[in-house]
């Protein structure tokens, strides 16, 4: 696990992982996104295995 880990650390530092994280964040500051998000989050609270 801690091999992903570093992975997706060393991969969130290049260029192309800054841009893509600022762009979910803009994607996750829209009201329609965080309102999909809130009801698959629900969706999934509710299977409990």
């Amino acid at each position: 696990m801690a091999s992903i880990m570093n992975r997706i650390r060393a991969f969130a530092r290049t260029p192309k992982g800054q841009q893509l994280i600022s762009q979910a964040q803009r994607e996750l500051s829209k009201p329609s996104n965080q309102q999909k998000l809130r009801k698959l989050s629900s969706r999934l609270k509710g299977r409990r295995y």
